[in-house]
């Protein structure tokens, strides 16, 4: 009852109003007792695997290794702390992403502020579902892809599949200078050459990140993705 009554946002006191023999005070005391974040995730990994593992390879094909990722806005009270004004869609509300494998299984959710960022959203997300499967895709929007997001997808191992809205005014960056005669058939879409300076610059620091990500010591928004962005941005605007 606990569950559902947390699970559907109808709250405890209204759940206890279809049962009888049941006080507030009992849920409230086995609401604080057992319901917590690291029980529910552990149950949600052990039903996610159970799906995995009954499922009838001819109906559902052979397992998948990828997912894709998006989050919807819900709107909330003022008094959560979490609430903010969403620019993108209006209202004040809080933001929950959900990683959801090929078969439309959700293997992780986050609740996230309106104003977090769907990159570091997304590899949370990859690192933390707790399942067995192991995740090679994902894909996104175009809000959960950047340059950065691309460097860490490939240090740690997966292939960053996004979905781009503006694909038409989406630019190359050139390998080496060149002449621009050896490429004329594609100069519309191609800007200046990559920057292998700064890779190999940040190169360490990026490994070192990386290995903190996995380990679960970093945090992808307050150090990773704020780090390297402005980084990236600072180098990019003295260049």
């Amino acid at each position: 009852m606990g569950i559902y009554g947390m699970g559907t946002n109808i709250g405890l006191k209204r759940v206890i109003d279809s049962r009888q023999g049941i006080t507030y005070k009992e849920l409230l005391q086995v609401r604080r007792k057992y319901i917590q974040k690291a029980n529910i995730r552990q149950a949600i990994s052990k039903v996610v695997n159970a799906i995995f593992e009954v499922r009838n390879p001819d109906i559902w094909g052979e397992g998948t290794t990828s997912c894709a990722s998006d989050s919807k806005k819900f709107g909330s009270w003022d008094q959560n702390l979490m609430t903010e004004w969403d620019i993108r869609y209006g209202g004040r509300g809080v933001m929950i992403y959900w990683q959801v494998e090929k078969k439309s299984t959700c293997i992780y959710s986050q609740l996230k502020r309106c104003s977090s960022s769907e990159v570091s959203s997304m590899i949370e997300g990859v690192l933390g579902h707790c399942i067995e499967m192991s995740i090679d895709k994902q894909y996104v929007d175009s809000h959960g892809q950047s340059e950065v997001a691309f460097a860490f997808s490939h240090l740690l191992g997966f292939s960053l599949m996004p979905r781009l809205k503006a694909i038409g005014t989406q630019k190359l960056y050139r390998a080496v200078s060149v002449n621009d005669e050896d490429y004329e058939h594609l100069l519309p879409i191609m800007t200046r050459p990559i920057n292998w300076e700064l890779i190999l610059k940040q190169y360490d620091e990026m490994i070192k990140y990386t290995a903190a990500l996995k380990q679960g010591t970093a945090d992808p928004e307050g150090i990773v993705l704020v780090k390297f962005n402005r980084t990236l941005f600072l180098e990019n605007f003295h260049s």
